[in-house]
């Protein structure tokens, strides 16, 4: 139908554009421009721009969206988009090898950085909630979270349940867009695995698209349907739509154990967290009519939240919060026992950032499944059989569903990722691929992120609220040619990096794949050799990183 006037936003839906045609002046501008599109069509809540967190937006605005737009169809080859919290500022000449996109987002000065500043101020149209990947323009839907996940899930039955989740049982909460792998990675890590999630929405569209097997809003009903699965010992995964407060108090009170208890949900109820005894509609709406005191149910909600999950603890379960700030911001409502916590971080995953290993992702911008199909195989000729990005292609080819465009996420570590880079880069020269594979990561890696109460958790030096690193992270990836580079903060919590590298098949592209991915990881393990830890010492010396003689 011809319409005189542009869609309301409520009526837009983007997808990713597929095949080899192209809008704009290159394929750098181009993958950057489905990217945008690709996070919109996996997003959360895409009419309002959201991507996941219920807050985290790619755009500030509908007009900022169609402005991005706008540029990156026009943007020549040795010029550079300057966005300032998901709104382009201006565009220059640079060069053919600066990235073609630099952005900022959420970053916002110390004194004003406590939430109800943050909070006005993005209403004001000011500023945004940037999340790590959605500002950036790198998710790729619930299963950028998912090896990590999992890879927290297996390191747990490897060091606390003798190498075996099977007839075993996690609890968490949370299925949005990021909370929404956890049904899967339990299922594939061998465990009855519980989600909680108070929007039956979520829930469903987890069915949908393969990353949870059923659910119910009885609590009978999943407990039985988990038992079922216990006593099967086979992976397996149940929602249960409920306030996460109520489901556990209630489950206490019967009695009812898990093994292993985390959680990711959002935990701000300006932002998503929803009040004992509300909907989240009738939450919503109280936030419109009553803010503060919608605040303050949200808070006494959490507090017992964290309260019936120290209970747990206290009656055996492994508990550990998932990088939600969950403990931080119930022990500043005075619950400081919630700080005795530990983090899937220090449990699981710095010794691998000690190796540069993190959320290494790669994204088929033709949209074809059969270009991740040769980057698959790719793999198997470039790493040797038991390395675990083999193990892990593996279980991602029988479990993942591609949501939007065809994508992977491979933890890999220093020089593996550029390794792997420089072949799929070949493999778009020769043909072999169609078009161009974006390389870029979740924040969440060894150098790009300063976040007390996540990455950079009890750093044995005592470093974990610096955060030069991001920085230099993000300077090190302009200086090295990435083609987009993103700063981002998130309500004063956390300074974060991330970046995306274009293998378009051309020499050029590969020179600048193994220095930006080369840079990147050798940042992460400079940064925890710094800190003291032996791995990352021995990590620079076998790989030359540092400033000793190469």
């Amino acid at each position: 139908m011809h319409r005189d006037t542009p869609p309301k936003p409520a009526e837009r839906r983007i997808r990713a554009q597929r095949g080899t045609a192209l809008r704009c002046k290159g394929w750098k501008q181009e993958t950057i421009l489905r990217m945008l599109e690709n996070n919109l069509e996996n997003g959360e809540r895409p009419e309002d721009l959201v991507i996941y967190m219920s807050a985290a937006k790619a755009a500030r605005n509908w007009d900022a969206f169609d402005k991005i737009v706008a540029t990156l169809i026009d943007l020549e080859d040795n010029e550079t988009m300057v966005v300032q919290s998901g709104k382009p500022i201006a565009r220059f000449r640079t060069h053919v090898r600066a990235p073609r996109v630099i952005m900022a987002n959420g970053v916002v000065v110390g004194r004003w950085t406590d939430e109800e500043t943050i909070y006005r101020l993005e209403q004001a149209g000011l500023t945004i909630t940037a999340g790590m990947t959605a500002a950036a323009w790198q998710y790729i839907g619930s299963q950028g979270i998912l090896q990590g996940t999992w890879q927290s899930f297996s390191s747990a039955a490897d060091l606390y349940f003798d190498g075996t989740l099977a007839g075993r049982t996690i609890l968490t909460c949370g299925c949005g867009g990021m909370g929404g792998a956890q049904p899967l990675a339990g299922k594939m890590a061998g465990a009855a695995t519980l989600v909680v999630e108070v929007n039956p929405a979520r829930l469903q569209k987890r069915i949908d698209t393969g990353y949870l097997d059923r659910m119910t809003a009885s609590v009978d009903e999943a407990l039985a349907w988990i038992e079922g699965i216990k006593q099967a010992k086979a992976g397996g995964s149940v929602g249960l739509v409920g306030n996460v407060t109520d489901v556990y108090e209630a489950l206490l009170a019967r009695n009812w154990q898990p093994d292993i208890l985390t959680d990711q949900c959002t935990v701000d109820p300006r932002r998503g967290y929803v009040a004992s005894g509300l909907t989240p509609v009738e939450m919503e709406a109280l936030l419109k009519a009553d803010p503060a005191g919608a605040l303050e149910r949200g808070n006494a909600t959490l507090v017992r939240h964290v309260s019936a999950m120290l209970a747990f603890r206290e009656r055996g379960a492994l508990t550990f919060e998932y990088g939600n700030t969950l403990r931080m911001r119930v022990a500043d409502l005075g619950l400081k026992e919630a700080l005795t916590m530990e983090s899937f971080v220090t449990l699981f995953i710095r010794p691998l950032f000690c190796e540069g290993i993190g959320p290494f992702r790669w994204i088929a911008v033709s949209g074809e499944s059969k270009d991740i199909d040769v980057v698959d195989a790719l793999i198997e000729d470039t790493f040797p059989a038991g390395h675990r990005i083999r193990a892990w292609i593996a279980l991602a080819r029988k479990h993942v569903q591609f949501q939007g465009l065809p994508a992977r996420i491979g933890w890999l570590g220093h020089t593996e990722r550029s390794r792997l880079a420089l072949a799929v880069n070949a493999a778009v020269a020769e043909g072999r691929i169609s078009a161009p594979i974006a390389f870029t990561r979740d924040h969440l890696d060894a150098g790009s992120v300063a976040s007390p109460f996540r990455e950079s958790e009890k750093m044995k030096d005592g470093s974990d609220p610096i955060a030069d690193w991001p920085v230099l992270n993000a300077l090190l990836a302009c200086s090295t040619g990435a083609d987009l580079v993103a700063v981002h903060a998130n309500v004063g919590r956390m300074i974060s990096a991330g970046q995306t590298a274009i293998a378009d098949g051309t020499p050029e592209a590969a020179e600048r794949l193994l220095a930006v991915l080369d840079g990147d990881t050798g940042l992460g393990i400079a940064r925890h050799a710094d800190a003291g830890y032996a791995t990352a010492i021995d990590a620079c010396e076998r790989h030359g990183v540092g400033l000793g003689p190469k």
